[in-house]
């Protein structure tokens, strides 16, 4: 049971609460925030204060002051008519780590929404359920207005939702799953609901996960061809890296090493006629080290922006009740692109290294790794399909962050395009996995024309769990399922877990 509503949680445990199985809880501190903030706003209204979200209209229509009779009204229309999503739905992972973001954003103690509201989300979220929400239509402005509508409805019975074995089910019909009646939205509750940037927080530490093991895997990888092709270890010394001194280039540098220890390849060309090995292989740790550090800004920006409020407006415990824009996603979106941007440089530089393996000119091995040069093409169209995935990720990298279009009659006059920024890093980091996954299957077949040498420690540990999931390459046969188990094994941490129990962690 993960405890909510206070504190900043660290991505480990925001990526558990993808999983159906994962239970959430307020604690009574945060309960105590919340009624508290309700008061806050039952105050305003029972003094017949005007304040934006709780008694006026929406955006352009600010200046419309609503009679109490009809605030309930007020904010079930605002709801519903924001649920303007199209296209395919989040995945569920994301859909829920979304849910349980705004859980913890409205639990607070600036919303201004009552505990009735947060149980209801409690249990619908405790009961393994995800909201179905589609993933376009937010231009990340007014936070994710829409996709988080989409999120709010079943709580009125509306919608839809993911049961935890992934059927689908009407919000009405969960609510009677749950013996729960559909929720009344009382005064600032709908656009407390629907003001954030979880969307894109959520797509974005989904993707910052993912983006860690591509990471450490390109490192594994990388350190699988320079041992494939009878490539130098020594651009990794600690020395080269201490006088350009960027943490993670010099981490790298340290991955590589540990990874290439223990190797009976490195000492058995320790005399031959090669000065220097391809940028790929040799300016690793710079390449890999740019894009660690990219990640580690996108994981930062993320991390703080889970933690934090941001529906508008905020409501104090001084009784301030303050209209402002912590709803914006710009941190977010910028912070996205730069992952992107830092992905899709790993699969830049793996698919170059793949064209080092395949390509007889440079290998030393037989031409595309095939038993049967001419007869066989072996890994000749696996490096096209890696150049295709490379190249559509720089379309793809192309920053959304920086587009804006003014919505909302001008009132919103300019976006962060957040959601956008999101749906493109997990397109780029899904493509990279595979490229990686493209390289691993590559590598492993080029140690097998190395044989019996054994590989550095690391190295080794890598090409087992490789062949346990994707036989000797001794003949053509279909590799797409090689390559879609390779990159599992790359997105689902198998792959760099066996590494990190060989050699230790890796950064």
């Amino acid at each position: 049971m993960t405890a909510l509503g206070h504190g900043a949680p660290d991505l480990a445990t925001w990526i558990a609460l993808a999983d159906p199985s994962s239970r959430i809880e307020i604690g009574a501190d945060a309960r105590e925030r919340v009624r508290a903030s309700r008061a806050v706003v039952e105050g305003a209204i029972s003094r017949g204060d005007t304040v934006y979200g709780v008694n006026t209209g929406f955006g352009k229509l600010a200046n419309v002051r609503v009679d109490e009779a009809r605030l309930a009204l007020l904010q079930h229309n605002l709801l519903i008519s924001h649920a303007t999503g199209v296209g395919s739905p989040l995945p569920i992972e994301v859909a829920r780590l979304a849910f349980a973001l705004r859980i913890h954003a409205v639990s607070q103690g600036c919303s201004g929404v009552r505990e009735e509201l947060i149980d209801h989300m409690l249990a619908m979220f405790n009961a393994g359920m995800s909201p179905v929400i589609p993933a376009q239509g937010s231009v990340g402005a007014s936070g994710d207005l829409a996709p988080l509508a989409h999120m709010a409805l079943p709580l009125l019975g509306r919608g839809e939702v993911f049961a935890a074995d992934g059927s689908r089910m009407s919000g009405a019909d969960a609510l009677s799953r749950l013996g729960r009646e559909p929720l009344e939205l009382a005064a600032k509750e709908g656009l407390a609901l629907i003001n954030g940037t979880q969307i894109m927080t959520a797509g974005g530490l989904w993707s910052v996960h993912r983006a860690v093991q591509c990471s450490k895997s390109a490192d594994i990888a990388c350190a699988m061809t320079i041992e494939a092709l009878r490539g130098s270890e020594r651009p990794m010394i600690d020395a080269v890296h201490a006088v350009r001194p960027h943490p993670t280039q010099r981490a790298t540098a340290a991955n590589l090493r540990a990874l290439l220890d223990g190797s009976e390849i490195q000492p058995s060309h320790a005399n031959c006629d090669k000065v220097q090995d391809a940028y790929s292989m040799r300016c690793a740790p710079q390449v890999h080290g740019a894009s660690k550090r990219s990640l580690d800004h996108a994981k930062d920006v993320l991390l703080i922006e889970a933690s934090s409020v941001t529906d508008n407006p905020l409501v104090f415990e001084n009784g301030d009740v303050v209209s402002a824009g912590n709803f914006h996603g710009q941190p977010v979106s910028q912070a996205l692109d730069i992952l992107a941007i830092g992905a899709a440089t790993l699969a830049n530089i793996s698919e170059r290294r793949i064209e080092n393996l395949v390509n007889p000119d440079i290998s030393g091995l037989p031409a595309f790794l095939a038993h049967d040069a001419g007869v066989e093409s072996g890994f000749m169209i696996a490096q096209v399909a890696a150049a295709a995935l490379a190249s559509e990720n720089k379309t793809l990298a192309h920053p959304a962050s920086v587009d804006t279009i003014p919505t909302s009659a001008n009132r919103e006059d300019h976006v962060s395009m957040g959601v956008t920024a999101a749906r493109h890093a997990a397109k780029v980091v899904a493509n990279t996995s595979h490229v990686i996954g493209i390289e691993l299957c590559a590598a492993a077949c080029g140690l097998d024309f190395g044989e019996p040498l054994r590989p550095g420690k690391g190295v080794a540990a890598a090409y087992e769990v490789v062949r346990r999931h994707v036989p000797k390459h001794d003949r053509d046969r279909e590799l797409h399922q090689d390559i879609a188990a390779a990159a599992e094994a790359v997105r689902g941490g198998e792959l760099v877990a066996a590494v990190e129990a060989a050699v230790g962690e890796l950064t």
